[in-house]
């Protein structure tokens, strides 16, 4: 038996600027929905040779593989996918792009698919697969309309070069799709010696070396942006004098002295967007923090202070420098909310601590496009708190990500029992208060897609039924 499926969505751009997108490099990250941990084996030629994607699908425990071949391509119109082998008995997926008046167009997504095992796989999977496709296909189609509403209010600027270090990781390589499949030009900037395309997502990759700040590109085709994100993760393992020494020395020095180089560049980039964190602040209570507030006590904020100094070579040199202080980054890619998934799910969640403290948070789509905003408002320079415009404290973070779960929310974790478990990691990530607000996004009209935590948790979890 086949089954059909659609989703339609009406899109701001012309069909041939809708087709590019889809086509440029980062365009699969983009629509790979966070709670799907998909992974790209190989990729073989474009949409328009016919080239092949092979990508590992998980299901439960297991992975399987999956080999789609592109055809049939119409220049501004559309494209297929065909499976060659994978989970399914049959299926092909039309991409179409709909002329619209006016300049929009119409995305649509067709697919016809069989499951295997005949009548026995329809009665046993097609209810789930087709839940798991319109949640699949809301979340894509929620994500190109944002990305290409967000490079649309950037039409008449011209696309650029940016060069990215930190790329691989959880905001760099969202960042580094995003900004591709808007047209600009990026280069992922890594420790390897060697300059050349990454295999993985068809982005230019180029050496960058840590100790001494040198990047090896061309004078002549030097970025026009600098994002640097490279560092090592805060929460990667069990605070102690060597570790917080490696998050110290992988920020401070590798940043003075990428500053120097661009500071002395024959042709120096106009913006440098360097990451810090809202760890700045300290712990401060019921305080309402800007970008104006002065830093806090603490490790971090002692880290924090040191890192955005660095960066005074590149501001002396006249290059715009945006130090964009990230609160808690809220995907299930990575990083807190994906740490505290699965005891939520099962029912053990809970405030942590007094529950009083605050957790300034942002979903990892407005990080990158806050990042996208710091990057073209020329107003923007120095600190930026990259923070959603709802203020939480743990207790109501908490009753928020149970309430979509549907799950209680009952199961305190202690100060004593966090501090057993992680140290003084738990003191400074969270039982520290930072009740911070976006002052300089909102006052430069940054439109954030996810302005509360409900809304941004169904986003990420894929909890926004079908429209």
């Amino acid at each position: 038996m086949t089954h059909t499926f659609e989703r339609r969505s009406q899109l701001p751009v012309s069909a041939a600027e809708a087709y590019a997108w889809h086509l440029r490099p980062g365009a699969f990250e983009r629509l790979s929905p966070p709670w799907e941990t998909v992974k790209v084996l190989k990729r073989e030629g474009t949409i328009e040779t016919g080239g092949t994607v092979q990508i590992a699908v998980p299901v439960g425990p297991l992975s399987i593989r999956w080999l789609a071949k592109h055809h049939d391509f119409l220049p501004g119109q559309e494209f297929h996918d065909t499976q060659v082998t994978g989970p399914f008995a049959k299926w092909e997926h039309t991409h179409r792009f709909e002329a619209q008046s006016g300049g929009e167009s119409t995305l649509l997504d067709h697919i016809e698919y069989k499951l295997p095992a005949g009548g026995v796989g329809n009665l046993v999977a097609g209810n789930s697969i087709r839940h798991k496709l319109e949640r699949m296909f809301a979340y894509r189609h929620r994500v190109t309309l944002a990305d290409i509403q967000a490079h649309a209010r950037y039409a008449e600027r011209d696309r650029m070069h940016i060069a990215i270090t930190g790329a691989s990781g959880l905001v760099g390589s969202a960042l580094a799709a995003f900004l591709s499949t808007g047209g600009h030009r990026v280069t992922k900037l890594n420790r390897s010696r060697s300059n050349k395309q990454s295999q993985d997502d068809g982005l230019a990759a180029a050496a960058w070396n840590a100790e001494t700040g040198a990047i090896d590109i061309p004078v002549d085709d030097f970025p026009e942006v600098v994002v640097h994100l490279a560092g090592e993760n805060i929460a990667g393992s069990r605070w102690n004098a060597k570790v917080k020494d490696r998050i110290k020395q992988s920020r401070v020095g590798p940043t003075r002295q990428l500053c120097e180089k661009l500071a002395t560049a024959p042709r120096k980039p106009s913006v440098l967007i360097c990451a810090s964190a809202i760890g700045y602040y300290g712990d401060r209570g019921e305080e309402v923090l800007t970008e104006e507030s002065a830093p806090g006590e603490g490790f971090l904020a002692d880290v924090c202070r040191e890192w955005e100094a660095a960066t005074q070579p590149a501001v002396d040199a006249g290059i715009r420098v945006v130090n964009a202080r990230f609160g808690m980054i809220v995907t299930t890619a990575g990083g807190a909310l994906a740490k505290m998934l699965t005891p939520f799910k099962l029912g053990g969640g809970g405030i942590v601590g007094s529950g009083k403290q605050y957790w300034s948070w942002i979903t990892l789509d407005d990080v990158i496009g806050a990042i996208h905003h710091s990057i073209m408002a020329e107003s923007l320079r120095g600190p930026v708190n990259v923070v959603a415009p709802e203020t939480l404290n743990n207790h109501d973070f908490t009753k928020v990500l149970g309430q979509v779960l549907h799950r209680p929310t009952i199961m305190p974790l202690p100060a004593f029992a966090a501090r057993l478990m992680l140290g003084e990691m738990a003191d400074e990530l969270l039982l520290a208060s930072a009740r911070v607000v976006p002052a300089k996004l909102e006052a430069t009209q940054y439109p954030f897609r996810f302005p509360t935590l409900a809304a941004g948790l169904r986003h990420v979890l894929g909890k926004i039924e079908k429209s």
